[in-house]
């Protein structure tokens, strides 16, 4: 929404303060005299911006389903887009002239530069009109507004829902009582939040601890949001000390490579193998290399594994014979799918049901007002809309504790529930009860949080996203930056935590200090992250090399993790000429050469285990670059 806005204002702010580009702009201004007037021009396409961005705050997120006003936000961002792509092509031609001496002899080779600024200023004059046709736009919608307004104060005062009365403000704006979080959330859901897990946990509990000898293999399933990867985590931590020779959590989820995961198997193993087991495999071992190494380290060992998320038989048989035959091993299971759950006899297969309203209310209540009480219950002026919005969630774990997380940063006011249920209302009606919830806590992000969010389904599906990476990515990319009192990295790391604290993000391993190490996205919430980065013209590819937007002219966020060469979609040969950032994460991609003679925008461009060996030369001529990421790579 606003954060294109935002991005190209710093872009504004920065370009007025570079003396280089204020030379070059006196000089060419005696060729091009109304190059002259370039600063003020962009100036008032700052004000104008602001204007906008002041305009899009006002909807926030009351009126984001109308699709006028998500109509007219995409011209807004588009524009702002515009307006990026107009500075930087002016500060990179006007650095070059520079470099190549043109200060000094502006009047022999004067001919090609005038011509480059001179479609600068062609550009200048298209957003000038641009911004006159979204300003005409948004008077309509105002108008428009007005009326949807007054309509939905007409169905509120006509509607009763349960025993609810639905109030609005005469003034209903984009920050219903958002008030500042006090201190910070429980990761998820914490184990002692857990509700109605009790039996289940139970039962996991005494499969695992039963005296079968051979290797038993548990599954537990179920639809997304029923919290099986909770349930089974709340286990998991608590019995595996019973297994100290060996235990290992894997994320398998629907995009996957065995050899990766046996690899990952092994190097969690061999660090609680004693000092006489030593295997060392090289850098591309093949599936049957890594199963007998992973069969001579858990030789005569008792070990717990657990590979959650799983969506395809062939991901356990492809893995299991590295682990089976163990004396007294447990192999635990999570997926959506019965026909994986089916892999395990009937006796050890776990089918979640969704919550009670009894449990449900519990969970929500452990969430929206965990920082009333040790209690945490819920106010009696409150009952009544807590429970139309617990009945939305349908006794989904995952949607109840979104809906818990929206709300506890709200005015805990009659009034302002009221209004926030309203907006659900609508959204509830449909099948998707999960989404629903989702879509309004990412439109309840604030605004320097939601490119960060989105930025993650650049990176692969099921892989854990570590914390270092991620702060530095922000950080190139300028979606954050340093304030008077924090460095851009903490500034950052505050934008993770405010993440994981909202359950957009989820901790994966934490360090010896107790910070977080890794993290991940929950599948439901990266299909909503796909979905809006779509809608937002992110243009990201899906790990399956699959082009989710065509339209290479626009595309300023590319990813071909899991790329390769083969792929009869590989983009060897396609332009794109507004690409920002490349994440070609274990790709083999041809694409590199075509990149960097045609991306002249390129900031980001990380590479990591991707089987190249060298780097293009022409990669000297990225003038905006900012960050470059070669980690295990085979450039030398």
């Amino acid at each position: 929404m606003a954060e294109a806005i935002l991005h190209a204002l710093s872009k504004i702010g920065s370009v007025g303060l570079n003396n280089e580009v204020s030379a070059v702009r006196k000089k060419l201004s005696k060729k091009v005299a109304s190059l002259y007037e370039l600063p003020v021009k962009i100036e008032e396409f700052g004000v104008q911006l602001k204007a906008m961005n002041n305009v899009m705050r006002d909807f926030g997120t009351t009126h984001l389903t109308n699709n006028v006003i998500k109509g007219w936000i995409a011209d807004v961002r588009k524009l702002a887009y515009h307006v990026e792509d107009v500075i930087d092509r002016y500060s990179y031609e006007a650095l070059k002239l520079k470099e190549d001496g043109f200060l000094r002899w502006y009047d022999i080779r004067s001919s090609r530069h005038i011509t480059v600024f001179s479609i600068i200023l062609e550009d200048v004059i298209q957003i000038e009109e641009e911004i006159r046709c979204v300003i005409e736009t948004r008077k309509l919608i105002l108008e428009d507004v007005i009326q949807i307004e007054e309509e939905i104060r007409c169905v509120i005062e006509m509607r009763n829902y349960g025993s609810i009365t639905v109030q609005s403000s005469e003034n209903e704006d984009a920050d219903i009582g958002r008030k500042k979080p006090e201190g910070s959330f429980p990761e998820l859901v914490s184990d002692e939040d857990l509700v109605g897990i009790d039996e289940n946990r139970s039962k996991l509990t005494e499969w695992l601890t039963t005296n079968e000898e051979e290797t038993t293999l548990i599954t537990v399933s179920g639809m997304g949001g029923l919290g099986k990867t909770s349930l089974v985590k709340t286990v998991y931590d608590r019995e595996k000390d019973n297994f100290p020779d060996a235990h290992a959590w894997i994320v398998v989820s629907e995009i996957y490579n065995v050899v990766d995961l046996l690899a990952k198997l092994l190097t969690k193993i061999q660090r609680q193998s004693p000092p006489s087991v030593d295997v060392a495999l090289g850098h591309h071992a093949d599936v049957y290399e890594l199963t007998e190494a992973i069969q001579k380290t858990l030789q005569d060992r008792k070990c717990l594994i657990v590979l959650d998320d799983v969506w395809e038989r062939e991901a356990y048989t492809r893995m299991c014979n590295a682990f089976q035959g163990l004396q007294g091993s447990r192999v635990m299971i999570t997926t959506r799918r019965e026909d994986v759950a089916a892999l395990a006899p009937r006796g050890r297969r776990l089918l979640l049901q969704p919550l009670g309203s009894v449990e449900s209310f519990k969970l929500f209540c452990s969430i929206a007002f965990h920082n009333n009480s040790p209690a945490c219950k819920c106010p009696p002026e409150l009952e009544k809309v807590a429970a139309a919005v617990v009945r939305g969630c349908h006794g989904l774990p995952l949607a109840i504790v979104y809906s818990g997380r929206v709300l506890s940063a709200k005015e805990q006011t009659e009034h302002t529930w009221n209004q926030i249920y309203n907006h659900l209302w609508s959204e509830l009606q449909g099948n998707d009860h999960v989404q629903a919830i989702l879509n309004r806590s990412y439109h309840d992000l604030p605004g320097y949080l939601r490119n960060c969010f989105l930025y993650c389904t650049l990176l692969p599906q099921g892989q854990p996203m570590p914390r270092e990476s991620l702060v530095r990515l922000w950080i190139a990319e300028g979606f954050t930056r340093k304030r008077e009192d924090c460095t851009a990295e903490e500034v950052a790391e505050e934008c993770l935590m405010e993440l994981i604290d909202r359950n957009m993000l989820q901790v994966v391993e934490r360090d010896e200090h107790f910070r977080v190490s890794t993290c991940k996205m929950h599948d439901i919430v990266r299909d909503l992250a796909l979905a809006v980065a779509k809608e937002q013209r992110f243009g990201s590819a899906n790990d399956q090399g699959e082009l989710m937007l065509l339209d290479t002219d626009q595309v300023r966020w590319f990813s071909t993790c899991g790329w390769s060469d083969s792929n009869n979609t590989a983009p060897g040969g396609v332009k794109f000429t507004r690409l920002r950032t490349l994440v070609s994460i274990g790709s083999c991609s041809n694409m590199l050469s075509s990149v960097f003679s045609e991306s002249i925008y390129l900031t980001v461009l990380e590479l990591e285990d991707s089987p190249i060996n060298q780097v293009p030369a022409s990669i000297g001529n990225l003038f905006h670059l900012r960050y470059i990421g070669l980690r295990r790579t085979q450039v030398r």
